[in-house]
């Protein structure tokens, strides 16, 4: 698809699908709040990404799509797979062990904050202007903000956890900037998820079975069933079939919009379903970081000049 043939502005039935991905994205904060009750870290992780492989892999044979199999493409599937499945997808359920899911998803909004970083150093075309380096540090006022002066008398567990979020969110900033290679290696977008996931299921499933030994866990609970299901099948696999027919559809600017509703999602899931309560640092860090987004993002602001500029008045001739 050309760029040309990518909408420039996004029709209801996108915004549709933007808000039907924030919902599903926000509930894999959800069912990590139900599995971590009962179940390691590791072995939940495990579980999602094997889901999601068999999931993508049946999706991608019942549309005849073959995997690639040169070793140059499965390397970049290894690359991605651990920085944008295994370390954040690790770190994150996690730090649900020890934070509420919303806080954690507050926490997870900040990777585009540290992706134009990584971009800048890292790509060519991708540089820091004022503007998003404002953005930047109005983010990163409001980590601090969240996480608070605990911080600076003792590393507890809550502090702890909030790092290993804010370290899933770095690691999805480099994904981003190493997942840019898929594209002129011509690999279909949905081929690259099924391709990423099969690779993360190769690496946690036997490390999940080497050190959680889960066969001496105790029988999970059906909540917790049900939620690894539906973190694997819903907020993975559907996951990605929605969001990759969103990008083609109106472009990546356009479907980063995301990371601005996720939080929303997710709050108001682990307010209703798991009774969870965020104190007002948190949600005071969480509007700064929405400040810092909108200033990164630029076009919120480039519509208010454009509306509140005062054109000159055309000279008048004297004839």
């Amino acid at each position: 698809m050309t760029q040309a043939s990518i909408q420039k502005t996004m029709t209801a039935s996108d915004w549709a699908l933007l808000a039907i991905l924030s919902i599903v994205w926000g509930g894999s904060f959800l069912f990590v709040g139900v599995a971590v009750r009962e179940l390691p870290p590791l072995t939940i992780v495990a579980l999602r990404v094997v889901t999601a492989a068999s999931a993508l892999l049946l999706t991608l044979r019942l549309m005849g799509v073959d995997l690639p199999r040169t070793r140059q493409v499965w390397s970049a599937f290894l690359g991605m797979s651990i920085l944008n499945n295994v370390i954040p997808f690790t770190l994150i359920v996690w730090g649900q062990s020890h934070i509420a899911s919303g806080l954690a998803s507050i926490l997870n909004a900040t990777t585009p904050l540290f992706t134009v970083i990584v971009a800048h150093y890292l790509t060519e075309d991708e540089r820091l202007t004022g503007q998003r380096f404002a953005g930047v540090i109005v983010g990163f006022a409001g980590v601090a903000v969240m996480i608070g002066a605990a911080a600076f008398a003792s590393l507890d567990a809550s502090i702890l956890a909030q790092l290993a979020v804010l370290g899933a969110a770095l690691s999805y900033g480099f994904s981003g900037v190493f997942g840019r290679r898929f594209k002129t290696m011509g690999i279909p977008p949905l081929a690259t998820a099924a391709g990423q996931v099969t690779v993360s299921s190769a690496i946690l499933l036997p490390t999940a079975l080497i050190v959680d030994r889960p066969w001496t866990l105790a029988m999970p609970s059906t909540g917790a069933i049900v939620s690894l299901a539906a973190l694997g099948l819903v907020s993975t696999a559907f996951a990605y079939l929605i969001f990759f027919r969103l990008l083609a559809r109106a472009g990546a600017t356009n479907v980063g919009l995301v990371t601005f509703l996720i939080p929303v999602s997710a709050i108001l899931l682990g307010v209703l379903v798991l009774g969870e309560t965020l104190a007002m640092r948190h949600m005071a860090g969480m509007a700064l970081i929405g400040g810092g987004l909108i200033l990164i993002d630029g076009r919120l602001l480039s519509a208010l000049k454009a509306r509140f500029s005062v054109k000159e008045p055309a000279p008048h001739g004297n004839g």
